[in-house]
């Protein structure tokens, strides 16, 4: 069984997964909903179709000092849909803080040109969150 990562924002959602050992973290994709959680659940849908997925793992993007955000309250909303749609696979958070930091780091050191950076950005933040989680539990 895999696991998935969610890096979720306002326009997209970052989606990465494990390999069946859930050994390594692959870049899935970007999805690009423009506030419209209704598709990012239909991708979801049609994401665990192809793959088994035991777990979900969203990154929550807390202040530097660990305290809240609005973007919590958002992304709590989101993980609530999760957990209504999703109730047999098990929903985790993680914090997410510097993911976004490291990935344009990881950019930049692959020379990535700007205007192809914002179709990697979320896909690459949510590697970081589900590599964080696998370092983690392994």
């Amino acid at each position: 069984m895999r696991k998935l990562g969610i890096d979720y924002g306002d326009a997209r959602v970052g989606i990465a997964i494990t390999d069946e050992l859930n050994i390594t973290v692959q870049g899935l994709e970007t999805i690009h909903h423009k506030g419209n959680d209704k598709i990012v659940l239909k991708r979801l849908d049609e994401i665990f179709e192809k793959y088994e997925i035991d777990t979900i793992v969203v990154g929550m993007p807390l202040n530097m000092d660990g305290s809240s955000t609005y973007r919590v309250e958002v992304t709590n909303k989101f993980l609530h849909k999760l957990k209504c749609k999703y109730n047999k696979i098990k929903i985790e958070t993680i914090d997410e803080r510097l993911t976004t930091v490291q990935a344009h780091r990881t950019m930049n050191d692959l020379q990535i040109k700007a205007n192809n950076k914002k179709n990697i950005i979320d896909t690459l933040s949510a590697v970081y969150i589900l590599e964080t989680y696998v370092n983690k539990n392994n």
